[in-house]
């Protein structure tokens, strides 16, 4: 969902430009979620998308995987969905090694749920621990990967703590507990 393919991105944060208004997709599919923070992605000077995230109750930082969470980007420019799936294995794959086989499944699994963006259109993931995560565009659902393994490495993009945009990772988990 980086949807870029430069080398290095670099993030900023948007601070009030993320609103509280909460998405029908993430009423329908994580009730008690709430806005935790936002911030937008730019990379050499282009800004990318701006970014949401949601969880519900009792969420925690440092153990994000086992949590119910959405997150949204609301693009600011358009993309290939390939291109977004391309560079979502290459930043799984940054965090840690994934072997070929398993980077062309989750590949072909992005390839078929996430659509070529343009500007304006807002892409929302959801995680459900332990089955995997689903997919909505402007509201409509796109699809699912059932696997809690590429759920976890994929969200992990945007969240876990070796992260490539530590300032984004900060800017969205501002409201969430340590």
């Amino acid at each position: 969902m980086l949807g870029i393919g430069a080398a290095a991105p670099a993030a900023a944060q948007t601070g009030t430009e993320a609103t509280n208004a909460r998405p029908q997709e993430l009423l329908d599919a994580l009730p008690q979620g709430r806005l935790l923070g936002g911030g937008r992605l730019r990379v050499f000077g282009f800004q990318v998308y701006d970014a949401r995230l949601w969880a519900g109750p009792g969420f925690r930082v440092d153990n994000f995987a086992s949590h119910a969470l959405a997150l949204e980007l609301s693009y600011l420019r358009a993309f290939e969905g390939r291109a977004i799936a391309e560079r979502s294995i290459t930043e799984m794959r940054r965090a840690a090694p994934v072997s070929d086989d398993l980077a062309d499944q989750w590949s072909a699994a992005l390839r078929r749920v996430l659509p070529d963006v343009k500007k304006g259109d807002r892409i929302m993931g959801v995680h459900r621990p332990g089955v995997g995560a689903t997919f909505w565009m402007n509201g409509k659902p796109l699809g699912e990967i059932r696997d809690a393994e590429f759920a976890k490495r994929f969200f992990g993009i945007w969240l876990a703590p070796g992260t490539s945009e530590p300032g984004l990772r900060n800017a969205l988990m501002a409201g969430a507990g340590p």
